[in-house]
């Protein structure tokens, strides 16, 4: 494999070697800054290849800054989704507000991005594929950390030993289980859960979002471009979890469908295409919330160390600007140095994005009546014109400068 950007003394020493599990946003953003800064890096993925297509996500703020120094910023920019417009109705279908998306995001009109999920895998697996071993269709079994380095046994069967290993596998992390316990530990549950999936685009949508609402129960279709399908989501409160639902698609479906049962707009479809669909996606609303992000030689990034939760709309750049942080920490550090410094620089942006969740589930979900009309009366009173400034919080955190022409892979 041909790599780039590595400094004289790295071609003279020994490469310390890498495992990241997950190829997701986090995974393959972080591969490409520790290869630049001299590492030799294997990413390992349980799915069979790269996903494509997903539902839109954003990029916003300092996430911005990133892949521009990536060199993906003018991919990424043609790829621009330009949603237009966001629809808020009533129970019974009647409109409360239409409004430009970035006036309730509190995005930055003009600069910030949204683009399909499968868009920015693409840019950043382009960006690695020649400097980086992928290793698709398999995962961790076993990592043991008793010796001088990190220990893993794939469930392939292979068995090899790594420098450090980076947990970037998502929200529900098996890595980080291995390492830091169950998941328990560390979920904080938010009140909803949701269901989302494709349908075909019988609505005549383009370009925008329409939301139906009543006290704690929320419908929205969501058509990216002219597509001849729509991104359908159901999301509901619950006061618990429904722990017996999360490993059974079929208790999903007749959760949901119970749930909206009497729900007027064009609620009833979105139950007949849920039955039917075969890219059902069901989960609890909730948060990772970690005392540490380390642990020896094992570190976590992106939704396995911090996921915020789409109510943020954060995600995608927190694991974005993560990935930057950690790698950069670690150009010039030993991994407990570098991984004590990654906390330190980045933890605080992390909680401030975080924190955010609170003003998504307002406007999104309100889960009462008088909530809802609060809401509502809010939206009315918005401009049609997003402001432009963005959110504090997206751009909170100013990345440092990677690391020059001097590295300290050791």
């Amino acid at each position: 494999m041909t790599r780039t950007d590595q400094p004289a003394d790295i071609r003279t020493t020994p490469r310390r070697t890498v495992l990241i599990s997950g190829a997701g946003i986090a995974g393959p953003a972080l591969a490409f800054w520790l290869n630049r800064y001299g590492y030799a890096v294997t990413v390992v993925e349980r799915a069979p290849a790269f996903r494509g297509g997903g539902y839109p996500i954003d990029v916003r703020g300092t996430a911005l800054d990133v892949v521009a120094r990536m060199g993906i910023l003018p991919q990424l920019r043609d790829a621009h989704i330009d949603l237009r417009r966001l629809t808020f109705l009533e129970r019974d279908g009647g409109v409360v507000a239409s409004l430009h998306p970035h006036t309730v995001t509190g995005g930055a009109a003009g600069r910030d991005l949204e683009v399909r999920r499968g868009d920015l895998s693409d840019a950043l697996h382009t960006a690695v594929r020649d400097d980086v071993e992928f290793l698709f269709n398999d995962s961790i079994d076993t990592l043991d950390q008793s010796g001088h380095g990190a220990d893993v046994t794939f469930r392939g069967g292979g068995r090899r030993t790594f420098d450090m290993v980076f947990a970037a596998d998502g929200m529900h992390s098996r890595t980080r289980e291995m390492v830091f316990g169950p998941e328990a530990r560390f979920h904080h549950y938010l009140g909803y859960c949701f269901a989302v999936f494709t349908m075909p685009n019988t609505f005549g949508l383009s370009h925008e979002t329409v939301m139906w609402n009543s006290p704690g129960r929320a419908a929205a279709l969501y058509a990216v471009g002219d597509d001849d399908e729509v991104h359908a989501f159901l999301n509901f409160a619950s006061p618990q979890p429904p722990s017996d639902a999360f490993r059974n698609p079929e208790a999903q479906r007749e959760l949901v469908a119970s749930v909206f049962a009497d729900a007027g707009w064009e609620v009833p479809g979105m139950i007949a295409a849920l039955r039917d669909t075969d890219d059902l996606f069901f989960d609890a609303v909730g948060q990772i919330r970690m005392p540490r992000w380390s642990s020896g030689r094992v570190a976590l990034v992106g939704d396995a160390a911090w996921a915020p939760s789409f109510l943020t709309g954060q995600g995608t750049s927190l694991a974005l600007v993560g990935a930057y942080m950690l790698a950069g920490s670690l150009a010039r550090q030993d991994h407990a140095t570098g991984f004590a410094a990654y906390e330190h620089s980045t933890r605080e942006f992390v909680t401030m994005n975080q924190g955010l969740v609170g003003k998504g589930g307002a406007t999104l979900f309100p889960a009462t009546p008088r909530a809802l009309e609060q809401r509502n009366n809010r939206l009315r009173g918005l401009s049609t014109i997003p402001s432009g400034k963005g959110q504090p919080a997206h751009s909170a955190l100013t990345l440092p400068e990677p690391v020059g022409d001097s590295f300290h892979n050791g």
